[in-house]
């Protein structure tokens, strides 16, 4: 055997032993926790949306995979099959103007662009829907900069969010504002701001909405776990945005309305806010 012939043999059994090893860790990295959920920070049974939000995701992904998987192997066969022969010269016969081929190209991209807009459609619509459940929890959030107030509109309770410290010293994840949630509820997230625009978002619940002046957006969900989520303003605010945090924590009915019975009466509504008359809004449901 010809020593051209051993680096070829050689360079073929390297190549299996490569293919097998990633194909298998990538079929093992299938079956980890964090892979079912596409990496994301959250599980499918902390709100009624986080496993649809899941799905679409992973699903996405799947769907992307394989479309790169074809194209490469498409791309790879072509270089095969129509390389240069021994004794040939020039260039191959050229193809041009194959109308049966171009619409091919055309059609297939418009289709799979088709059926990821019909499924993300879907998903919105439903992520976007809101409940007229008369038991439902109201609650009216209202960012400002730097902190964030929470109206419990249903027990006519308000909890109000400190200032940032503006010094420029760190503030403990305690002393942040905590949205408090009751477990297996159905839960009516009205967003306001106070000053400029802002940007709810639990990176645990998959959602994110921006508030406008002048204007309510609406966030409906259930919640299905317990626990201790971290929250934060996603839009930039002003100099002091990287300090608008807060907690959400949700808990049994009982403690709920434990804790709720502890806040002050009333609410802190739109005397508090500014560049904009609050009776004005429109709730934009």
């Amino acid at each position: 055997m010809s020593s051209q012939d051993r680096t070829s043999s050689r360079r073929a059994r390297i190549l299996k032993i490569s293919a097998v090893t990633s194909a298998g860790a990538l079929f093992l990295s299938g079956c980890s926790s964090e892979a079912q959920t596409g990496w994301l920070p959250s599980d499918r049974d902390t709100t009624n949306h986080t496993g649809r939000i899941i799905d679409l995701w992973v699903n996405s992904w799947i769907a992307a995979l394989a479309v790169g998987i074809l194209t490469w192997a498409l791309i790879l066969w072509c270089m095969v099959a129509y390389r240069r022969r021994k004794n040939e010269t020039g260039y191959p016969r050229q193809l041009s103007y194959n109308l049966p081929l171009e619409i091919f190209y055309t059609a297939v991209p418009l289709f799979m662009v088709l059926v990821l807009f019909y499924f993300t459609n879907q998903d919105i619509k439903a992520i976007n829907a809101t409940s007229d459940d008369p038991d439902r929890v109201i609650i009216d959030v209202r960012a400002k900069q730097w902190s964030w107030d929470f109206n419990y509109v249903n027990e006519d309770k308000y909890y109000q969010g400190t200032q940032v410290n503006l010094d420029g010293t760190e503030v403990s994840a305690d002393e942040f504002p905590t949205l408090v949630l009751p477990v297996d509820q159905t839960i009516e997230l009205q967003l306001n701001t106070r000053d400029v625009q802002h940007s709810f978002w639990v990176p645990a619940f998959l959602q994110k909405m921006d508030i406008y002046p002048g204007r309510t957006n609406v966030i409906t969900l259930e919640t299905g776990k317990t626990g201790t989520f971290d929250g934060k303003c996603a839009e930039l605010c002003g100099e002091y945005h990287s300090e608008m945090l807060f907690n959400v924590e949700v808990v049994s009915e009982s403690e709920y309305d434990t804790y709720v019975a502890g806040l002050p009466s009333g609410q802190v509504d739109g005397d508090y806010d500014r560049q904009y008359n609050s009776e004005s809004s429109e709730v934009r449901k």
